[in-house]
């Protein structure tokens, strides 16, 4: 199953670009790491849609989870614990 990731708010879908950028000043796409950054590991809970200088974008933030379409309980749950700062159990 392929998962689907766009903004809950506008629909605008990433492409893989690294729109996102933490505190610590490190720029990456998010979805890679269910909002964890790889550089400090903030892990963000609300994800924002890039704005207008992305064709598409509306800026607004939103939970990360809600980015997320079409999760199996299974993976909802995983993202969650990530979410959450939980250590993940394979």
């Amino acid at each position: 199953m392929k998962i689907e990731i766009a903004c809950p708010k506008c629909d605008w879908e990433p492409d893989g670009g690294s729109y996102w950028q933490c505190i610590c000043g490190h720029s990456w796409n998010t979805f890679e790491t269910s909002g964890k950054c790889p550089e400090c590991s903030k892990t963000w809970a609300d994800t924002q849609c890039p704005g207008p200088s992305y064709p598409g974008g509306c800026g607004a933030w939103s939970k990360h989870i809600d980015w997320y379409r079409n999760l199996d309980s299974e993976m909802r749950k995983k993202i969650e614990k990530i979410l959450q700062g939980q250590p993940l159990t394979l």
